[in-house]
């Protein structure tokens, strides 16, 4: 197969290059090892990590600031789980959006580990091995 560039790797930098040169007319395939798009970061690193953070952030405030401001409640209880689920809702959500951009900007996505061999060409192999 033909491409004017293959990007190896769908995280913040790859995601975005993609679609940027598919924007300018390019014919753009990703290489992505993971069975989702986003790389570390949207997958398991800043976007679930924020997610959390902000929750926590809430539990924090609503039970320490919101008596200062007239709003009385009782002690707010954790759910660990609702909580989780929200983490895991926000990653499915960006995940989504990236696999949506590829699809709307015809980028060809290939699952596999990307391996430059020379000017030009590219080698994926797929976890089972095949190349």
């Amino acid at each position: 197969m033909a491409y004017d560039v293959v990007i190896i790797g769908s995280g913040p930098g790859g995601y975005v290059c993609a679609i940027k040169a598919a924007q300018l007319g390019l014919r753009v395939a990703v290489v992505e090892k993971n069975a989702t798009f986003g790389g570390t970061c949207l997958n398991i690193g800043c976007i679930p990590s924020k997610a959390l953070l902000h929750a926590s952030e809430m539990f924090a405030e609503a039970g320490h600031s919101f008596d200062t401001l007239g709003v009385e409640i009782s002690a707010p209880k954790l759910n660990l789980k609702k909580m989780m689920a929200h983490k895991d809702a926000t990653v499915s959500s960006n995940v989504n959006g990236v696999a949506f951009l590829f699809k709307k900007n015809k980028i060809d996505s290939f699952r596999g580990t990307g391996k430059v061999l020379a000017a030009g060409k590219v080698s994926v192999t797929s976890e089972d091995g095949k190349v």
